[in-house]
């Protein structure tokens, strides 16, 4: 089956939900939204791709237009392609920054240069992909997502974020802490009955 957004494209939308499918290694209980009215709505729409167009499911920003999200994986990932439907009228955000590995990131720190940047178009079919710079987003453990803008609504809402790429375990090792015993000797052991037998031994 084929959509077309308003980028004017037709895209297959068979073929994108077979590679879609990087939100089932998603640590989604450590997952963090900033700005989120509902607590822990954010992760919610990292939905399978049949799901994408379940609009009960969404996140919406507080105070003002921005979302931050920080999203952890269980393992390494290269990032390949992304895909976001927004919410309805003028709700849809208007602009996404990525960055790598940079964990518990803030709205202030979210002002450096970002590692992509992509200006987003409405996509009511979510079937919209933006590429992902594969060579830079390769073996990300931990990915943000800096929404600004939208249209003129007071608020963004987003339905569904997809995210498409290879995944591989992750390589962390902890401090491995081993005791050793040393060869035991003779003299360390004492018979109870006899406390002096090694000493007069050794003098005699």
């Amino acid at each position: 089956m084929e959509h077309q957004c308003q980028c004017g494209h037709a895209h297959d939308e068979t073929n994108l939900g077979v590679q879609y499918s990087l939100h089932e290694k998603i640590d989604l209980q450590n997952v963090e939204c900033l700005n989120e009215v509902v607590e822990g709505s954010g992760a919610k729409i990292f939905k399978s791709w049949e799901n994408r167009l379940d609009h009960t499911e969404y996140v919406e920003s507080d105070v003002d237009e921005e979302l931050l999200f920080n999203i952890p994986f269980t393992g390494d990932v290269k990032l390949k392609g992304i895909i976001i439907v927004g919410g309805p009228d003028n709700s849809h955000p208007s602009v996404v920054k990525m960055f790598k590995n940079r964990e518990g990131m803030t709205f202030d720190e979210a002002g450096s240069k970002a590692d992509q940047q992509f200006e987003l178009i409405k996509d009511d079919y979510g079937v919209h992909e933006y590429p992902v710079k594969a060579a830079i987003f390769s073996s990300v453990h931990h990915l943000t997502l800096h929404f600004t803008g939208n249209s003129g609504a007071e608020k963004t809402r987003i339905d569904y974020i997809g995210l498409k790429g290879e995944w591989s375990p992750g390589h962390r090792h902890g401090v491995t802490i081993c005791t050793y015993e040393a060869m035991p000797q003779h003299g360390d052991h004492i018979d109870p009955e006899n406390p002096f037998d090694d000493f007069s031994r050794e003098i005699s």
